[in-house]
């Protein structure tokens, strides 16, 4: 690089934008969502990787998720919070989620519809939107120190493990 480029990513200048503006993917997607506080991920619905508040076994919330094959509509989906929402579906690619709008879920239809900052601030924002709307109970269990966190995740994952052998032995 030469001294003016690095003079205007040093001073966010126009050289610093047209470094900033490369396109977001899903593993970068799952590095800003993977560094936010108590989250957890798991795969739903056979191609959605699910970012939650909180291990859902404990009454987590989910606040984003991409699409890991390509096949939904879709490459990233998001809480939006409904004062944002409205101001987001006037972006072009950015649609109501599928099933999910009533809840001011949107879709961003392809990775370059927002910037990578944009992208952030927008995945930061619906984490703490997801996590003030927790019961205090899970918040309570998410505040405890590691050890007595995973404790607690592992023997509810336990009882809901027994629960779920119990119906299944009373349907047969």
């Amino acid at each position: 690089m030469d001294g003016r480029l690095d003079t205007a990513v040093a001073f966010g200048g126009v050289g610093a934008r047209a470094l900033d503006c490369s396109a977001m993917d899903n593993e970068q997607i799952r590095a800003l969502c993977m560094a936010l506080p108590h989250v957890k991920e798991t795969v739903n619905w056979g191609h959605h990787l699910v970012y939650w508040v909180g291990d859902r076994d404990i009454g987590g919330k989910m606040f984003a998720m991409t699409d890991l094959d390509g096949t939904g509509t879709g490459v990233l989906w998001f809480h939006a919070g409904a004062e944002r929402f409205h101001e987001l579906l006037e972006a072009d690619g950015i649609i109501p989620a599928p099933y999910m709008a009533r809840a001011f879920w949107v879709t961003v239809e392809h990775w370059n519809v927002l910037r990578p900052r944009e992208v952030e601030d927008e995945l930061k924002r619906a984490h703490a939107l997801i996590y003030e709307k927790l019961p205090k109970r899970t918040k309570a269990v998410l505040a405890m120190p590691p050890k007595e966190l995973a404790k607690s995740i592992r023997e509810r994952k336990k009882l809901l493990k027994t629960r779920a052998k119990t119906a299944k032995a009373k349907k047969r």
